[in-house]
């Protein structure tokens, strides 16, 4: 039902690797993307360029802030620092509002001057081979946060899955370009600024679900699992928050009302074990016990 305990511990670690692994790929990318963009002036090159470079710096973000999120709790962080990633989850879409910023504004040049874009055999040549690359990137950034559950990695798979479909409309604008139509470089790179915002919207919409604590678990499969432990006549206000690899809970149970705080505290006990056997990214829970009401 959970995810293997090894690869919770290993997490840091293991998330690290693949974030170098992708940095070096989106690097070699965007420089291709770029600088053929500038030589042959093609704002949709230059655009997906810069997309794609936003696609590596996301990678060292993320580099810094696994490395701060996977510090223990501390006296000043009593519940650990694994919001830090989520805030440099965030950091990301700010990154990609920025860069529609700039594509805007490239786009906005381009339309008020004798914009004219050289498209060679090499345009399509580095297009398609980039865009093979950024596929085998975002399936295995993808699989990678899934299998870890870290959303930093699912959010960044997205962000390199808006480079391949960027970069399929930079080829169609090429296309368009050399059999006559000039302004067909520039309409993509708008074309590009739009979709880039609307993935940044995304990314920021998922890590504020973090932070205002939006439910993580499916509690009705809690409520199941407690409630058919011995000595457990049934629970309540089952509460969570966190994100997918970092789940705080707590919850209300009732037990027989002549029950000794030892044997209560040994159900307590029970129900935690249970449940973080079953549901291994819950990291803490607090098992408010409370005596069964008799009825008259």
């Amino acid at each position: 039902m959970g995810k293997d305990h090894s690869i919770k511990t290993d997490y840091p670690a293991q998330v690290r690797k693949v974030l170098i692994a992708t940095l070096i790929l989106n690097v070699l990318v965007a420089l291709a993307k770029a600088v053929y963009g500038f030589i042959t002036n093609s704002v949709a090159m230059v655009s997906d360029g810069f997309h794609s470079f936003f696609d590596g710096a996301s990678n060292v973000i993320g580099l810094v802030g696994i490395w701060i999120a996977s510090n223990p709790p501390d006296e000043k962080h009593p519940y650990g620092h694994k919001k830090y990633e989520t805030l440099f989850t965030i950091i990301i879409a700010v990154m990609l509002f920025t860069t529609c910023f700039e594509i805007l504004k490239k786009v906005y040049q381009s339309f008020h001057e004798d914009h004219k874009t050289l498209v060679t055999q090499t345009s399509f040549l580095i297009m398609i081979m980039t865009t093979g690359v950024n596929i085998f990137v975002m399936l295995y950034e993808k699989r990678k946060g899934k299998q870890l559950g870290s959303e930093f990695l699912i959010a960044d798979a997205k962000h390199t899955k808006s480079d391949i479909v960027v970069s399929l409309t930079v080829i169609a604008s090429l296309v368009f370009s050399r059999m006559g139509y000039p302004h067909a470089d520039v309409i993509v790179g708008l074309i590009i600024a739009i979709f880039i915002a609307r993935i940044g919207y995304e990314i920021l919409k998922d890590a504020s679900n973090v932070l205002v604590d939006t439910v993580c678990l499916n509690t009705r499969a809690v409520e199941s699992l407690v409630n058919s432990l011995d000595g457990v006549r049934g629970c309540h206000d089952i509460r969570t928050r966190g994100s997918e690899n970092s789940i705080y809970l707590d919850l209300h149970v009732l037990v027989g009302r002549n029950l000794s705080t030892e044997k209560s505290h040994e159900i307590a006990d029970s129900i935690e074990e249970t449940i973080k056997r079953e549901f291994p990214s819950v990291v803490d829970i607090v098992v408010h016990v409370e005596p069964e009401i008799s009825e008259k």
